[in-house]
């Protein structure tokens, strides 16, 4: 390229877009040589946040650097996650140039060293992750903010409302719209599924969005995807529930707190879950939902998220300070965690474990049933559906006599169609080495061995539980069973379940 043209190039900083089919997940990427008379011009470094801009679209992006010929000076290399926020096609030209400085990190700063957020702060920050302004290093550092400080109230209705304000809001027509959650940390205790068919079945509204995994080895979401779609838009989802009286939805298909899904896609990736951003996550999606009656799940056990009875007590109280704030209506329910709820762990193997209690199997998890039960009841009560005290009763008759699995079938073929959860191509058998009794199944790393093997990302993948704790077990009986997509991650999978002898022990007896 001739001097001039070097010149011309710095000048408008424009270069030629070209699509490197880089996969970065959601973080925008963009490949410079290190001769790129822009990069010299403006003085962008390895790792810089630089912004691309296309017409009236732009996206920020993290800057590398290199120095072979996979770009030539005069072009921008993109990955695609930048390639689909600017819409371009091959040879476009980009502008690049420095970004806004990103006034919200200030007080994220103030955040680090223990000072509470503003709402008007918190706003500030809410409103650049939802443009996508920071970058995961950045929205790591926000997050782990609030999981090292005290909670306040305060502050976590202040979140709330932030990212509340943030999305879509939905109204509905009745003055009764009901939800349930669970806070998670408790391996396959799919409730959610079997809970929306029967509160369905009894005629109540309940339009249920869900996430995805954030640190466990499938999310409902996830779990609903093996069985019907569940990226519906809001168009999409309000029809299916005027049609059927409940969904099973992506919460972030329909964007009803779009900087929740942001902030969990890297809590994933560091493993962390801070009480105020749970507490926010929770209820500004219930919120955005138009729910106003809400059942809380809140699971607790020495390996599960909520390690104690009091830990529990103290985030039911949390969680009910907050939602008072906006006039919802929560009832806590805290429920043994000790041990996986079900057997499968992982979305297709949830997936199959809810079918069977629909179906009414009888190799069906009876304690997936059970507490399916209980939570459908306690939400048929609160509905008016149920008399205080039967309500379980009544959840019980509706999935016994099938109208539970007939709605959940009608769900699904409004979102799109029904499917059989697939299995996985290749799995492997753990047995007992000795005669014994299950004294330990440790939830966390029964959750890391289905991640090793590849969920929730495979479906199929995951861990197939055979006992339950105090269960007797004989020498060569099947303990669980590994599944996999690729004999590689079983493999994986399996020598860290062999090195963790804490996640599933048979005492001799």
């Amino acid at each position: 390229m001739s001097a001039t043209a070097l010149g011309r190039v710095a000048n408008d900083r424009r270069l030629k877009a070209r699509r490197l089919g880089i996969e970065s997940q959601h973080e925008a990427l963009v490949l410079m040589h290190r001769d790129c008379p822009v990069c010299r011009s403006e003085g962008f470094s390895a790792r810089s946040r630089v912004e691309l801009r296309a017409g009236d679209r732009s996206a920020l992006a993290t800057l590398y650097q290199v120095t072979s010929d996979i770009v030539a000076p005069n072009e921008a290399g993109l990955s695609e996650a930048a390639w689909r926020s600017l819409g371009i096609s091959e040879g476009a030209m980009i502008a690049v140039h420095h970004p806004q400085p990103l006034s919200s990190l200030g007080a994220v700063r103030s955040k680090l060293y223990g000072h509470c957020l503003s709402l008007d702060q918190l706003r500030t920050i809410i409103g650049d992750v939802v443009e996508e302004r920071y970058s995961d290093v950045e929205l790591a550092t926000f997050i782990s903010a609030f999981a090292a400080q005290p909670f306040s109230v305060h502050e976590a209705t202040a979140l709330t409302r932030a990212m509340l304000e943030a999305g879509e809001q939905l109204a509905w027509p009745s003055q009764l719209v009901l939800d349930k959650h669970c806070v998670g940390g408790l391996p396959a205790n799919r409730t959610t599924p079997i809970v929306v068919a029967i509160v369905a079945a009894a005629g109540l509204m309940i339009p249920k969005t869900s996430s995805r995994a954030i640190t466990s080895p499938a999310g409902t979401a996830d779990t609903m995807e093996t069985m019907a779609p569940v990226e519906l838009d809001l168009g999409a989802m309000r029809s299916v529930v005027e049609r059927e009286g409940g969904c099973l939805v992506w919460g972030g298909s329909v964007r009803l707190s779009p900087a929740d899904d942001i902030i969990i896609r890297v809590e994933r990736a560091i493993d962390v879950d801070a009480e105020a951003q749970l507490i926010a996550s929770v209820l500004s999606k219930k919120l955005a939902a138009g729910s106003t009656h809400v059942l809380l799940d809140l699971p607790f056990g020495p390996t599960a998220k909520v390690r104690s009875l009091q830990e529990g007590t103290r985030l039911s109280s949390n969680l009910s300070a907050v939602a008072r704030e906006f006039g919802l209506i929560v009832k806590p329910i805290l429920t043994d965690g000790s041990q996986p709820v079900g057997n499968g762990i992982g979305p297709s193997l949830e997936g199959r474990d809810v079918l069977a209690v629909l179906r009414n199997e009888v190799w069906a998890p009876q304690d997936l049933r059970s507490r399916a039960v209980t939570l459908a009841g306690a939400l048929l009560e609160m509905g008016g559906a149920a008399s205080i005290g039967g309500g379980e009763e009544r959840a019980s008759a509706l999935l016994a006599d099938g109208r539970a699995l007939a709605k959940f079938m009608a769900i699904c073929t409004a979102q799109g169609g029904f499917r059989e959860p697939q299995t996985a191509g290749y799995t492997q058998v753990v047995h007992a080495s000795h005669d014994g009794e299950v004294r330990n199944l440790d939830n966390r790393l029964m959750a890391k061995v289905a991640k090793l093997a590849g969920a929730p990302q495979a479906k199929a993948a995951g861990l197939d539980l055979h006992v339950k704790l105090g269960q007797r077990v004989v020498r060569d009986q099947p303990l669980f069973t590994i599944h996999g997509e690729t004999e590689g991650e079983i493999a994986y999978a399996r020598t860290f379940a062999d090195a963790s002898s804490d996640m599933l022990s048979v005492a001799r007896l």
